[in-house]
């Protein structure tokens, strides 16, 4: 793989860390990979690939998050606690449809459950499946809107009484994110820029493509190119596009240090508490989580850490809590069998002393 950029202009960092990801980078292919990485807020930042470079460095470019996106959405939960507008117990569907009749396991399902992936609820609506399956590889989910969304949870029936089990549902946080907009009288778009976006000062972190030329193109295993990924009414779960350099700016001010720690300290009280272990699932209760980002121990303190992938893109964002370091990591091909991609990111933040 041709290295085209190390480091940055923006991320001088330091000859060792720049090797590190240049060596990383050369066991992820794609048409286009940056791999950054910040330690007490020196930044290095590593950007190669198989395609040439377009006129926008590729640091610059927004990339599409997926899953990626929730540990948005967890922090703006917590503000949004915080500032007493909603509560972790409040019943997503006394907020959605008040009075409206609904199974009693959907009745009993709160913000928290949806939020920790423990509602009962499936992966996906049932009903989501027919209509996506002849469009899987190109549009699977823009004909499925929020209305369709909010109406699929309250005739749903859960698997599982809420609170009992861990399930990974982009349903459930699609659901809390119509949630709270209902709850606040206020679109999500702009509850996640208020609370989150212009807070950590993240200009180029946004819900749908930016101008032309901005956004990095995904590619399919083949390396045809892909459009723009349209979430429909899964918003909340996997909506966001940023770039690798804002990434870093929302990862260093969870992962602590001077340069990371913000002065506002209603947003430090929420970054905190997003890190914070609240359940633990599989054999022997081996896998934490805290509200909404994965934690797993290492021989230089706990990880947290989250993955997405789109049609065509890859997200990695990892941290360290109180030690400055974090990771960032971005692709534009799509996920497959033999995938290194999250490997080579997890090992970066995981094996760096």
């Amino acid at each position: 793989m041709t290295d085209l950029s190390v480091p940055t202009v923006d991320a001088p960092g330091s000859p060792a860390t720049a090797r590190l990801l240049a060596e990383a980078a050369d066991r992820i292919d794609a048409p286009d990979v940056v791999l950054a990485m910040s330690r007490g807020g020196v930044r290095t930042v590593h950007t190669g690939g198989s395609a040439e470079p377009g006129p926008v460095a590729r640091e610059r470019l927004h990339y599409e998050l997926g899953s990626a996106s929730k540990p948005f959405a967890g922090l703006l939960l917590v503000r949004l606690v915080a500032q007493g507008r909603v509560r972790y117990e409040d019943r997503a569907a006394d907020l959605l449809a008040p009075g409206l009749p609904v199974h009693p396991a959907v009745r009993r399902i709160t913000l928290r459950h949806l939020l920790t992936h423990t509602s009962g609820l499936p992966g996906l609506p049932a009903d989501f499946y027919p209509q996506a399956v002849p469009r899987w590889s190109t549009d699977p989910y823009g004909n499925y809107p929020a209305d369709r969304v909010v109406r699929a949870f309250l005739r749903a029936r859960p698997r599982h009484r809420p609170g009992t089990r861990w399930h990974y549902s982009n349903f459930a946080v699609s659901v809390l994110g119509h949630t709270l907009a209902a709850a606040t009288g206020t679109p999500w778009e702009v509850l996640l820029h208020q609370q989150v976006l212009a807070p950590l000062g993240l200009e180029a972190t946004l819900l749908r493509p930016g101008p032309d030329g901005t956004d990095a193109t995904g590619h399919r295993r083949d390396g045809t190119p892909l459009p723009a990924l349209d979430t429909g009414g899964f918003t909340a779960a996997g909506a966001l596009r940023s770039s690798p350099l804002d990434l870093l700016t929302f990862l260093e001010a969870h992962a602590g240090g001077a340069s990371g720690s913000p002065t506002d300290p209603t947003l430090a009280a929420a970054l905190a508490e997003v890190t914070r272990p609240v359940l633990r699932r599989g054999w022997r209760h081996a896998h934490t989580h805290t509200l909404t980002w994965f934690q797993h121990p290492t021989p230089y303190g706990p990880v947290l850490f989250h993955a997405g992938a789109t049609l065509g893109q890859q997200a990695f964002l990892g941290f360290r809590p109180g030690t400055g370091l974090a990771v960032v990591a971005t692709a534009t091909r799509r996920v497959h069998r033999a995938d290194t991609f999250v490997a080579t990111a997890y090992g970066l933040l995981t094996d760096t002393p």
